[in-house]
């Protein structure tokens, strides 16, 4: 596919310019900016030194996330979940997702019992606001743990595995990685991928949205995430400052 296919100027296997931006909150144990091209998410992640009623007494820690979207984070203001006293099922299902897809890669025996709260906050919303927040969730988390261990809470960090996620979609009958909003909207099919930075599979959602999809799509979508999520993978290392050049 060639790169003047995309409006973006993308070539079919590019990424919109992604930043991570650790320790962007002042009193938050770990935090992350993420920037995935015009979308934004501000990602704190908060220590308690207790856990959900069920964990109680069993040695093992917890990982959870809640996810909002500000008012003007999209084309329209949206009004706050917090005036219907009730949040909207599609933020329910994306702070499971999120708080899957940290757990997945994090040692809950090894925190003991304490929890982190991830949460993500959406200030600027132009597809892939899921995928972005799980990026920089890991990032936020990674930080918070880092911060434990500086304390002498933890002995060593409680984290097995990097973990990313990107969207991929069908457009035009071609696959795609890392849709914006435009492109999602026009998409025939789309996916978000959740993987492990060995490439172990956390999680996939995939919906055929104007036409089904073959599983040579789908091969082509995954192959596509598999790839994205190597370089977001990389970035998420320099941010932690845990390769050559990083901060």
């Amino acid at each position: 596919m060639s790169s003047s296919a995309r409006r973006s100027g993308r070539g079919a296997d590019g990424l919109r310019s992604v930043v991570l931006e650790p320790d962007f909150a002042k009193h938050a144990e770990g935090s992350c900016l993420v920037r995935f091209g015009d979308t934004q998410v501000i990602v704190t992640a908060t220590v308690e030194d207790r856990v959900p009623p069920w964990l109680r007494d069993s040695g093992h820690g917890w990982v959870t996330a809640e996810y909002g979207m500000l008012p003007r984070a999209t084309h329209t203001r949206t009004e706050r979940e917090a005036r219907s006293g009730q949040q909207s099922g599609r933020s329910q299902e994306i702070q499971r997702l999120i708080g899957r897809s940290l757990r997945a890669v994090t040692d809950l025996k090894a925190m003991g019992e304490m929890q982190i709260r991830v949460d993500c906050d959406v200030i600027q919303a132009d597809g892939g606001t899921r995928t972005a927040a799980i990026t920089g969730g890991f990032v936020a988390l990674r930080r918070a743990f880092d911060r434990c261990v500086a304390l002498g809470v933890l002995a060593s960090v409680p984290i097995t595995d990097h973990v990313a996620a990107v969207s991929a979609g069908i457009v035009a009958g071609r696959a795609v990685l890392d849709l914006d909003y435009e492109e999602d909207s026009a998409a025939d099919a789309d996916a978000n991928f959740v993987l492990t930075g060995s490439g172990a599979i956390v999680e996939i959602q995939a919906t055929a949205e104007r036409a089904t999809f073959s599983e040579a799509a789908f091969t082509a979508m995954l192959d596509l995430a598999r790839k994205g999520i190597g370089e977001l993978v990389a970035l998420q290392k320099q941010a932690l400052g845990q390769v050559p050049g990083g901060k």
